[in-house]
């Protein structure tokens, strides 16, 4: 049967519509990826509009590269991405909305969108849409600016705080920002003293990783210059100077942990996650009830919290995917399974659109235009633990075929010398010339 919520042949003024909140690895992956296949239909272009909303007004990947961002001046201007000079993307089919996804009603298939110039609610229709809004972190794993000017400013009256310090710069959290963030200072400010503290016996604590790379990451840290504090839980940082001198020789703070414990730091970065996802504006239904991540099948479609067939308490459950940091699916949160769902999410949209072409070609009166289209799922395995780690000059990885291994040529070659701001830059081919439409 037609769909009744958009009938007509598609065309350039009838395209399909895909809605896509978040506009980091996942949601420009899944774009980028859906465009290709609607470009190169054998019979002719697949019409289709992407609308691509984000709170930020550039592409800004913070847990990947904001160490070195928060460290470097000239690395954090080239941090951050205008969308607008995005350029695989500036084609007349693809439309940047500065805001946030308020409310995405599944049955009527409309989402209401609020853009931060007007502070406006508007209300976008579509037939395909894809939750890539990640997980909400604080300062420093993600900055808060929405532009680049503020942005920089950020970053730049952090690094300005970092290298005027008299006392130790502490960061707070041995999880993987916490480790690259200390090493990345201390190798772009040779002269500060940087201490990492983390709560538990071992650093990555939170990760399901062997011992002994937990081990070689503490041993990668003392040798980039850091000195660890383990088993150091901080209970609290009280300023030397009132609030706005951070940066003056003379101020900082007076630090203390539960284990009494106590040291006086210029600066205190706290790199704990205390991510919350940001799945607000998702039907409950589609979540799962302790962490707020999106349940998903393994082709990406968001499914009920319930599971076991009760895909329906969800209407249009098919035409909704999540890909990225928000969904409810095994392995380490990392850009590259960010990117690699963002495909999947792309692939099987196109495929969803091939079977609706069939459906309105076979109901016309065209007999030799009746064979139906059976959707060809990519499907999402099972993610094993494992990791990329940027500690100094050496990198560190992990994964369960391949064992751990660690050195400079680990880094060069997860990371070359800017944290992968190249690789994923060109993965996606972000600086590509668009396909013209």
């Amino acid at each position: 049967m037609m769909d009744s919520h958009n009938q007509g042949a598609r065309s350039t003024a009838n395209p399909f519509k895909v809605l896509i909140a978040g506009g980091c690895y996942s949601g420009l992956a899944a774009a980028i990826n859906l465009l290709d296949k609607c470009d190169s239909a054998l019979d002719a272009r697949i019409p289709v509009h992407i609308t691509i909303v984000d709170e930020r007004s550039g592409f800004c990947t913070p847990r990947h590269r904001l160490p070195l961002a928060l460290s470097d001046k000239g690395y954090a201007d080239k941090c951050w991405v205008d969308f607008a000079d995005v350029k695989i993307l500036q084609r007349p089919d693809v439309r940047f909305v500065h805001g946030r996804v308020q409310k995405v009603d599944p049955a009527t298939r409309t989402a209401t969108i609020r853009e931060s110039a007007s502070e406006a609610d508007s209300t976008e229709t579509y037939d395909y849409f894809i939750a890539a809004t990640g997980l909400r972190r604080a300062w420093p794993i993600v900055p808060q600016s929405l532009t680049r000017k503020t942005y920089l400013l950020e970053a730049g009256r952090h690094i300005d705080a970092v290298r005027g310090s008299k006392h130790p710069v502490l960061v707070v959290g041995g999880g993987a920002v916490g480790i690259e963030m200390a090493a990345e200072l201390k190798m772009m400010a040779p002269d500060v003293r940087v201490t990492l503290a983390h709560s538990r016996a071992k650093l990555l604590s939170a990760e399901p990783l062997p011992d002994d790379v937990k081990d070689r990451a503490l041993e990668l840290v003392r040798e980039a210059g850091v000195e660890a504090l383990m088993e150091h839980r901080l209970l609290s940082a009280l300023p030397l100077k009132p609030e706005g001198e951070l940066g003056h020789a003379d101020s900082g703070y007076e630090v203390e942990f539960t284990n009494g414990h106590k040291m006086t730091a210029s600066v205190v970065i706290e790199a704990i996650s205390r991510s919350v996802p940001s799945t607000d504006y998702l039907p409950p239904a589609a979540l799962d009830a302790e962490s707020g991540l999106v349940n998903i099948r393994p082709t990406m479609q968001i499914k009920a919290a319930g599971g076991g067939g009760e895909e329906g308490v969800i209407p249009n459950a098919d035409r909704h995917f999540a890909i990225g940091d928000l969904i409810n699916w095994s392995g380490i949160k990392r850009c590259g399974a960010a990117m690699h769902e963002g495909r999947f999410a792309g692939l099987n949209i196109h495929q969803l659109m091939l079977q609706e072409l069939s459906l309105a070609s076979s109901s016309s009166s065209s007999p030799e235009r009746d064979e139906k289209h059976v959707p060809e799922f990519q499907e999402l395995a099972e993610i094993p633990p494992m990791i990329g780690l940027a500690v100094g000059k050496k990198g560190l990885s992990y994964g369960p075929d391949v064992g751990m291994k660690s050195g400079e040529d680990v880094l060069k070659l997860f990371f070359e010398d800017d944290l992968g701001f190249r690789i994923v830059w060109d993965y996606l081919r972000l600086g590509q010339d668009p396909v013209k439409v």
